[in-house]
């Protein structure tokens, strides 16, 4: 989605999902504050500026703020949640109108289950059970 992400996520011991969610937002913050200053963006001012504000309110972030805080953690207790959950992810842009099909959304790994050229690696879930639509 443009001003959102989903994501499902799974940690191994010792490893804690809020640590790795943590570290995600510090690497991703970083690395797109980087490419919209050093790449050709023409709303870079525009977006500076916001980020730049946001931080003003955070005793946290001393330059620019990119992340809003918290996330909406669920736990996945079942292989059908699982799938609810992917499908629910899959069919976000389709409901929004931005694409016809999921597979067709540049940022989804819906084209990864539907074996399809991605720009994303993903590990798959196994497909017991899913479906699109």
């Amino acid at each position: 989605m443009s001003n959102h992400i989903h994501l499902i996520a799974n940690t191994d011991e010792p490893f804690h999902l809020s640590d790795v969610m943590r570290d995600f937002k510090k690497f991703t913050a970083k690395n797109i504050i980087a490419q919209i200053q050093n790449e050709p963006e023409s709303r870079r001012e525009w977006m500076l500026k916001l980020f730049e504000e946001h931080a003003t309110s955070s005793q946290k972030h001393k330059t620019y703020k990119f992340w809003q805080v918290g996330n909406h953690a669920i736990e996945l207790y079942s292989e059908k949640f699982v799938w609810e959950k992917i499908n629910y992810i899959h069919n976000n842009p389709v409901k929004e109108g931005w694409v016809k099909n999921p597979e067709d959304w540049r940022f989804s790994s819906a084209s990864n289950y539907q074996d399809l050229e991605s720009i994303l690696e993903v590990e798959k879930i196994p497909q017991r059970l899913i479906t699109f639509g």
